[in-house]
């Protein structure tokens, strides 16, 4: 061709070639096309048993030629697993001559001809797969077929490379393309760059990576795709031909190190073969390396011994820019060592020495690293070379002191094993593990020492004979044994054991006999004898014997009288064991009847080594059983058998002495013996000395759990005993004093707080304890110990007190110094995921997993709640214990919230938001949604904010602003799990996974970080102490560090370079390694691609809305404008790097928000009684600009109120001789009438009505309920026959808790809640107000006298009020008298009262006692208990008693006898008195009794109970009958069915609903416990014995209930979260389901089978599903049904489907726009639906730019029309023309879809959150909570 340009930078060759036409290109034998799941695109399939036969071939005429003359050939494709494959490329070389390059995994190696070059290929397994760990052993295990696992590869050639080395040609360009099967092939490409598919292009920039530097990312069109936080080299190979790294000797194409870098056009290797280089290899790469060379590299010497490291030093991590020198020539040490944290250099891997440089590690760096975490860390072992140090150039630019933390203490023990605890040779130190670190602690000072070079838990320790030499080894499927020189504490050797784990370890007494027990691969008993005698003169360590037994070892101890001799126990059986001509011998001990116990322990009599003869050693055996053996060891027999029984209980509790005789035994776990006593721990808690004859105990010491070993010290003057509850200590024989060295939580350390003044340290655990600890000598100094798990904690930063967050969401404040519960809150409803205070200690904030966050006053002892806000907080419970961040001057609380990608920050004195953050679109190039993780404040300047996010970064924001100032890529291997800023602002502090690491906070080193390791399990938290001394980090164990920086050093050089306001600001292209920083000052010169990109930032002007965009020179309105220095620039382009912010209105950071009334005057506290009326907590408030139609004009009118407002008191009046029935639910008052089930409705109020109340003619009501916005309470009059509201009154406060007549209808009696207790007396007649009285305490019901119109009484908290009314002319005066409840009932709340005829009345108490009261006198005088539970309800009826309470039971007393007791002058019980009073009948409801009332002779009423069910009860008939059902908590879902003879509803209790549509009344119910049912749907239509309902619940189940049985029919579980819709496709073949993840699994009705699992909605909540009969073609695709399913990320997808044919396919995809941020308190849902009568047209709402319906075409794609609304929609629903909305402000309107006409309904007293047309469009259910209208549609 005459130009090549057009082959730049890349040519697609089956793009230019048209391969799927195969004009240009041929095929041959079996090759297809399909759709590949990976890869989700369709790729080319080439099978066939032989792979000449089969193949593509590009292009079809072998005379033409391609003439692509790019120098690298890309070729994505994936071998077949267990098939061979072949790849021919014919390539012209500058003579013209055509050679072919082929590769494949026939090839056994290399071979090469003047025309032809044979290159074997090795196919690469899946990483940790079955085939990549065994091929490491096997020969030829990656030679040959493809593995199983073989993943999909990017291959590239280097085709001049390969061309001029192997033929010393010039390559041309590529001529032909030949691909024979076994393959799945995506597609191929050339080009002169050098592309890396791992990188994506966000990454290529950030990295300065180029096309004109010959290197970048891999094109769009051939990347492989990469799930959201996934790698792309955890699930597809990269192999590079040549590789970057060592060129072994032979040729072979293989994959290349993941980890390489891509270097730029200088650095490309030019056309000579290259000398071999020393490279750094990950682990797969290094065992497919390693046996290449064993196939190809002849073997020098037989190696029969265990590969042994003779030395290892001090711990390290070697530094980024350092591990490109090492190299390995070792793999199976390599692998022996990989998951060290050593550090490795060794010979190059080719036969020559270059020198052999050394790593340089500082002698005293116990845990310092430098440097990058993201390469593999490689382990350390000396050479014969000189040691080479770093220049002082090398040093100077890097993070100092060196290392900058050194661990201290840690408070922990334990981990895998609590059996192992040793003492030193002298008696002043202990030994014993903690995790992965072994710890030796000083007994006199606590002061520890550390041995660190485990990765895994330690699992055994022993010491030798003089402890000096220590052993340990370490738990996990690679078990490592290493070797300590005690007294240096540097490890002399470590060796692999070949056991999956290795329990048990001991010593001889010389150190020259190494003993361990293990398990082998498959899981027998393995015993392993090693010859250590080398040891500590660097000599290696070898196998003497090794034997596999079925017996079950639980402990072996090597003898300390003769290294040769071993002795072991176990599961029945005890053993000696012993070495002889390199083989390992045993012979059981004969048990005779005791063949059958479990020996726990095993240990030699102590004697003199030369004096006593071997025959003459007797062994000690402990058991389970309480049994302890002294075997002869000579006899191999039983000498003496006695047992530990429990203590006798005699006289007085008098404990006898021990004894050993027959009875159920103590288990004894451990036994110690010395010359003169000894020592066992028992299961029962005790350490107990004996003398040898165990004739008495001579002391004992008991533990809070089971002792799990004793040990006594060589000098027999102390014993150590450690229990299985991490508890460590000694006891002190010739004192008798015992001493607690070490506590420790039994599981990981969640969370912690530090108090700085008195040096604690409170931790909570997922052992369910919080303890406190003193941080200087490590005693633990309090335990509170709940039933519920504690989640996170928080010291008050003055106060001797702090607070506690639990998973169940109570959130606890103790008081330290007095152990005392100072405050419990139970406002939240998921865990507590964050605890914070204030730093002036004013304010306590709390957050839980289910969004909500609370504001307390922590000014006062109970912590008042201050403010309550839901759904503002990021959902789930990764971010905790430490999800909130409150600024130095607590003016800003931070968290995440209310998405995972927005951070929000918050007035930290209202909760009121500042700022929205979306970090997910900073990189606009990447893949995946980035999301945050931990905020943080930066203490010295409060205009910085820290984000850890999802994508391993470290963002700083400007607090102010939002910008964005600098990032920090790549922190740790795994994402930040914590992070925090020391007090100056000079330090960063970062946990990720099990390490913590250090960072200079301005980024300005070349070496910004130090690492430090210890930790075994990942870090939950860490942070600096509050005095800057010291760090603590958390996970599984308590970490103290201290830290040595400089806390003199000047700040004038340390200090942010970030500094807003009079600061003048650094330059704006400053570079550092792996950070990007942007500021205002104008570039001098273009940025390099490596600067972060600029996002542009659109501006819509919506004034409605109250939205503002700025751009980087504007000026924020309620923020000063701030002087940037002489270097200002006002080009609004200028290079700074945004997020997307949205600022809301920011007061100044010193104005008191707060309302001083609210925050210090405290509310009345709500008694404790079921009987007084709580209005349920509403975020909705009314619009009150609504106008409702004029009457006989409204489009719809309520023709039905399903349910019972159970929460109400008093709430259902029933006049049996007027007919009058009458009940409230929600804020509807609705009149019933029995005989025909109709109903009439009373409307005037609009929030939730507490109580009612009727006249004696039955012809005046009246109703309350809360005002609107906190006004006072509303009282509507009402007339009975008009139904009309007569008058409206207020007076109270808060709510109204009683309502009552007077007997003569003259008076009205009114009674305020506990937040306003008070009695307000109206006149009847007009009402007007006539006389008020405020009482101290609240008052919980209220009656008229039945005879005597002036009298009335009130009972409460304080007693009984006799009320009397005083009428002179016009004035009324009410005079009350109080009388404290008697004090035979104690203290006391009467909380009913009832009269009986004249002279008597009757209260209850919430303790269940009924008081009988003598009016005139005022005075009780009888008591009787009436019940278990408070009583909510009398009644009283001549000699007929009612009571209710809330233990469910509706009781019916006889109490005709009380008169008689009337006489007496003290009071009497019944019991006491003779007095019968007898139950006549009872009955157990549904619920608490809240509202009764029953005919003259109490033989039949209505009772209402908090199940919102009202019954019918008839005594005489013994009856009971449900006349009204409603739901108790929120209904989730309301259908009709298709006949519309029925609905189905569903509510959070678990519980599905069938109603007749005709007469309202529940069919059936089905009950799941312990769920919440989220949705339901009927099947579609079908006969009445096949009518089925799907419900779906919050355990991810579905279940499938069939009417006609009123049975469960099948239950399918596919989704593993809460289910959020649910609907049967069109015509009933399938089900479609939709769960709170994204993910929507469609499921067979008849098997319940999963049939396909949709993901494209992954990530955001599924808020609708719809399913429609249509033809899809007019579409363009095969189908017969259409359905929708919308997320809450604005996306709606459109699917055809037939699923006869298993066919459903993507119709369309929607995407809608929003602001960056909502000011509600949680985003309104996005709904779509298909339009009823064209179904090519969908309507769509969601939160958007403006408020609005909008109407897509399907077919045309575009919007065709949208319908503005005042406010978001929470539900919507259509029918024909009208389309129902409903919102949070309680508005249910009715639009008409073609003129946008429309009428609104204020009839709910909560938000809507259901409305649904039925089927014909005549009837619409609308639901708020749990109140749901049936509505008659009309039309408009």
């Amino acid at each position: 061709m005459a130009s090549k340009g057009w082959q730049h930078p890349y040519v697609n060759i089956f793009k230019h070639i048209r391969v799927e036409e195969w004009k240009r290109s041929a095929k041959e034998g079996d090759v297809s096309v399909y759709m590949d799941k990976t890869l989700k695109c369709q790729v080319f399939r080439i099978k066939g048993p032989v792979p000449s036969n089969s193949y593509i071939l590009i292009p079809k005429n072998t005379k033409q030629s391609l003439g692509l003359t790019g120098r690298f050939f890309y070729l994505l494709f994936r071998p077949t697993p267990g098939k061979y494959f072949v790849v021919h490329l014919d390539v012209t070389v500058e003579e013209g001559q055509v050679v072919r390059v082929s590769f494949s995994n026939m090839f056994k190696e290399f071979k090469f001809s003047p025309t032809w070059l044979q290159f074997p290929f090795l196919c690469g397994a899946a990483k940790d797969s079955v085939y990549e760990s065994t091929s490491r052993s096997a020969r030829h295990g990656l030679v040959g077929p493809a593995p199983v696992s073989v993943r999909w590869t990017c291959l590239m050639l280097d085709l001049k490379y390969t061309l001029s080395v192997y033929l010393s040609r010039h390559y041309k360009h590529l001529k032909s393309i030949k691909l024979c099967a076994n393959m799945a092939v995506k597609n191929m490409f050339t080009s002169d760059l050098l592309l890396d598919p791992g990188i994506s292009f966000s990454e290529a920039k950030q990295m300065g990576l180029a096309s004109s530097q010959g290197t970048g990312p891999i094109p769009r069109e051939m990347s492989f795709p990469v799930p959201k936080g996934g790698s792309w080299h955890d699930l597809y190979d990269h192999i590079k031909f040549p590789s970057d790294g060592t060129k072994l000797p032979f040729d072979s194409i293989q994959k290349d190190n993941p980890h390489s870098r891509i270097g730029s056009a200088s650095n490309q290797r030019s056309p000579v073969r290259q000398e071999t280089c020393c490279v750094n290899l990950s682990k797969p790469v290094h065992d497919r390396v390693s046996l290449i060379q064993q196939i190809t590299t002849p073997k020098l010497l037989p190696r029969k011994t265990t590969p042994v490291v003779s030395s290892i030093p001090d711990l390290g991590v070697v530094t980024t820019h350092q591990k490109d020198w090492l190299c390995d020539n070792d793999c199976q040490l390599q692998e022996s060592l990989r998951s060290s944290s050593q550090q490795l250099t060794s010979r190059l891997a080719c036969g020559t020495d270059y020198g052999g440089t050394d790593e340089y590690v500082h002698p005293d760096d116990d845990f310092s690293t430098h440097g990058e975490e993201n390469e593999e860390e490689l382990v350390w072992t000396p050479s014969s070379h000189p040691e080479t140090l770093p220049s002082p150039k090398e040093t100077k630019h890097q993070l100092l002191p060196d290392p900058i933390l050194r661990l201290s203490h840690i408070i922990g023990f334990g981990g895998a094993t609590t059996r192992y605890v040793l003492w030193t040779k002298s008696g002043d130190e202990v030994v014993y593990p903690c995790h992965a670190i072994i710890v030796s602690m000083k007994i006199s000072s606590n002061q520890q020492r550390f041995f660190v070079g485990h990765t895994d838990k330690v699992s055994a320790l022993a010491f030798n004979g003089n402890t000096t030499l220590l052993v340990s080894a370490q738990s996990g499927n690679n078990s490592v044994v290493r070797v300590w020189n005690y007294s240096k504490g540097n490890c002399l050797t470590m060796f692999r054991t070949h056991a999956h784990s290795l329990s048990c370890l001991s010593f001889s007494y010389g150190g020259g006999i190494l003993c361990g027990v293990g398990k082998d691969s498959h899981n027998k008993t393995m015993v392993v004898v090693w010859n250590t005698r080398g040891v500590s003169e660097g000599g290696k360590v070898t196998i003497l014997a090794k034997a596999h037994t079925d017996v079950d070892i639980n402990t072996m101890k090597v003898a300390f009288f003769d290294d040769t001799r071993m002795v072991s126990c176990g599961r029945d059986n005890v053993r000696l064991w012993r070495v002889r001509n390199g083989t390992l011998r045993s012979c059981p001990v004969n048990l005779g009847e005791y063949h059958s116990i479990h020996f726990t322990d095993v240990t030699f009599e102590e004697g003199n080594f030369s004096e006593q003869h071997i025959d003459d050693r007797t062994l000690f055996a402990s058991s389970r059983s309480g049994h302890i053996f002294e075997i002869d060891y000579s006899r191999v027999a039983i000498k003496n058998v006695r047992r530990l029984l429990p203590a006798q209980q005699q006289h007085a509790e008098r404990r006898e002495k021990w004894t050993f005789s027959t009875g159920p035994g103590i288990a004894i776990n451990s036994i110690s013996v010395s010359s003169s006593f000894c020592a066992t721990g028992s299961e029962d808690g005790f350490l107990r000395l004996w003398p040898l004859d165990f004739s008495a105990i001579i002391l004992e010491a008991e533990h809070e759990g089971p002792v799990s070993t004793v040990l006594i010290s060589f000098d027999s003057l102390q014993v150590l005993a450690a229990t299985s509850t991490c508890n460590l200590g000694f006891l002190d024989v010739s004192s008798r004093g015992y001493n607690t060295l070490m506590r420790s939580h039994t599981d990981t350390v969640l969370g912690f707080s530090v108090d700085g003044i008195r040096r604690y340290l409170t931790t909570a655990s997922s052992d369910g304890t919080v303890r406190i600890w003193n941080m200087d000598s490590l005693h633990q100094l309090y335990d509170f110990v709940s039933e519920d798990n504690p989640c996170s904690v928080a010291f008050h930063p003055h106060e001797q007190t702090f607070s506690c967050g639990f998973s169940s969401g109570i959130v606890r404040v103790f008081d330290i110094s007095s152990s005392n519960l100072l405050a419990e809150h139970k406002q939240h409803r998921g865990e507590v995921i964050g605890l914070a205070f204030s730093s002036d200690g004013e304010f306590m904030y709390s957050a839980d997993s289910q969004g909500s966050l609370v504001l307390y006053n922590a000014s006062e002892e109970d912590h008042n709640v201050i403010r309550v806000a839901c759904n503002v907080v990021a959902q789930g419970t990764e971010r905790a214990p430490d999800a909130l961040a409150v600024s130095r001057d607590s003016h800003f609380l931070a968290f995440v919230g209310p998405s995972e990608y927005i951070v929000t920050i918050s007035n930290a004195q209202s909760l009121d938001e500042l700022l929205h953050v979306d970090v997910s679109i900073l990189d606009l190039e990447s893949p995946r949604l980035d999301s945050a993780l931990k905020v943080c404040f930066s203490p010295a300047s409060t205009e910085h904010l820290l984000i850890a996010t999802s994508a391993n970064k470290i963002l700083w924001l400007n607090t102010k602003t939002g910008r964005l100032l600098r990032q920090l890529s790549k922190v740790h291997k795994h994402q930040c799990s914590s992070l925090a800023v020391s007090e100056d602002s000079r330090f960063l502090l970062t946990a990720g996974h099990n390490a913590v690491k250090v960072w200079d906070y301005n980024m300005q080193l070349h070496i910004n970080s130090q690492m430090f390791i210890g930790h075994s399990q990942p870090i939950r938290q860490v942070s600096f102490t509050p005095d800057q001394l010291g760090v603590v980090s958390v996970g599984d164990a308590i970490f103290l560090w201290d830290f040595l920086a400089n806390p003199v050093e000047s700040l004038a050089d340390s200090c942010s370079c970030f500094k807003e306001g009079h600061t003048s600001q650094r330059k704006a292209d400053t570079e550092m390694s792996g950070v990007q920083m942007s500021n205002e000052v104008p570039r001098q010169t273009a940025p390099l691609p490596s600067s972060p990109p600029r996002l542009d930032i659109s501006i819509n002007q919506v004034a409605q809305e109250g939205l503002s965009v700025c751009e980087d020179n504007s000026v924020n309105p309620t923020t000063p404008v701030q002087d940037t220095g002489p270097g200002q620039s006002s080009d609004p382009r200028s290079a700074v790097s945004f997020l997307k912010v949205t600022v809301l209105d920011m007061p100044p950071v010193n104005t008191n928000c707060m309302d001083s009334v609210e925050t210090n005057q405290r509310k009345p506290a709500r008694p404790d009684c079921y009987r007084h009326f709580n209005l349920r907590f509403k975020t909705s408030f009314l619009d009150q600009t609504i106008v409702a139609p004029q009457p006989q004009e409204e489009g719809m009118k309520l023709k039905a109120v399903i349910g019972y407002n159970g929460n109400g008191r008093g709430n259902m009046v029933w006049s049996p001789d007027q007919g009058l029935f009458a009940y409230s639910c929600g804020c509807v008052v609705v009149v019933e009438y029995l005989h025909t089930g109709s109903q009439r409705h009373l409307q005037g109020h609009s929030e939730e009505i507490s109580c009612l109340a009727v006249t004696n003619d039955a012809q005046t009501m009246a109703s309350a309920a809360g005002g609107n916005n906190g006004s006072r309470s509303l009282i509507c009059i009402w007339d009975i026959q008009s139904g009309t509201c007569r008058r409206s009154i207020t007076y109270h406060k808060g709510a109204v808790q009683s309502l009552a007549f007077s007997r003569d209808d003259r008076f009205f009696l009114s009674v305020g809640d506990f937040s306003d207790p008070g009695l307000a007396l109206w006149s009847s007649q007009n009402f007007q107000l006539l006389s008020t009285v405020n009482v101290s305490g609240p008052i919980h019901d209220a009656a008229f006298s039945p005879s005597a119109a002036s009298q009335m009484a009130c009972v409460g908290t304080h007693g009984v009020y006799f009320c009397f009314i005083h009428t002179q002319s016009s004035d009324v005066d009410l005079k009350v008298q109080r009388v404290t409840a008697p004090a035979e009932v104690g203290d006391v709340e009467l909380t009913a009262l009832c009269y009986h005829m004249d002279c008597f009345l009757f209260t209850g108490t919430n303790r269940g006692h009924v008081c009988a009261w003598d009016i005139n006198m005022q005075r009780c005088f009888m008591i009787w208990e009436a019940d278990d539970g408070e009583i909510g309800v009398l009644l009283c009826q001549g000699s007929r008693l009612l009571t209710g309470s809330s233990t469910r039971w509706l009781r019916l007393w006889e109490v005709e006898d009380v008169q008689k007791m009337k006489l007496e002058n003290k009071v009497c019980c019944v019991e006491d008195s003779g007095t019968t009073v007898s139950v006549e009948q009872e009955i157990m409801l549904d619920g608490m009794t809240v509202s009764a009332a029953f005919d003259s002779t109490m033989d039949m009423g209505i009772v209402g109970t908090t199940a919102g069910t009202l019954w019918y009860i008839n005594w005489s008939e013994n009856t009971s009958i449900r006349l009204v059902s409603g739901h108790k908590t929120k209904v989730n879902d309301v259908v009709f069915s298709f006949d519309e003879s029925h609905f189905a509803t569903c509510s959070e209790d678990g519980s599905v609903r069938v109603w007749s549509t005709s007469s309202y009344e529940l069919v059936v119910q089905f009950q799941v416990l312990n769920q919440a049912c989220g949705c339901v749907c009927w099947s579609p239509f079908s006969s009445k014995d096949t009518t089925c309902i799907a419900a779906g619940y919050s355990d991810g189940t579905l279940r499938i209930f069939r009417l006609a049985s009123a049975e469960m029919e099948m239950k399918l579980h596919p989704h593993h979260v809460a289910v959020t819709a649910i609907q049967y496709s069109a015509n009933g073949h399938v089900i479609l389901s939709a769960g709170k993840n994204g993910l929507v699994a469609i499921s067979s009705p008849l098997n319940g089978a999963t049939i396909r699992t949709i993901k494209d909605h992954k990530g955001a909540t599924i808020t609708t599903i719809q399913c429609v009969n249509e033809q899809c073609k007019k579409f363009g695709l095969e189908g017969n049904e259409m359905w929708l399913t919308a997320s809450a990320d604005r996306r709606v997808s459109v699917w055809a489907t037939d699923w006869s044919k298993e066919k459903c396919d993507l119709l369309d995809w929607l995407s809608f726009p929003a602001p960056a941020y909502f000011t509600g308190d949680s985003l309104p849902p996005s709904l779509a639906a298909f339009y009823p009568d064209n179904h090519g047209l969908l309507v769509y709402t969601g939160y958007g730019v403006e408020k609005n319906l909008t109407f897509y075409s399907l077919a045309k794609k575009q919007i065709i029309k949208t319908i503005a609304l005042p406010h978001w929609a929470t539900c919507i629903s259509l029918s024909s023309q009208l389309i129902s909305v409903g919102s949070k402000e309680r508005v249910l309107k009715l639009v008409k879809s073609t003129s946008g006409r429309f009428q609104d309904f204020v009839q709910h007293s909560d938000a809507l959150q259901t409305c649904h047309f039925s089927p014909s469009g005549m009837l619409l259910f609308s639901v708020a909570y749990n109140e749901i209208l049936l509505w008659e549609v009309r039309g408009l």
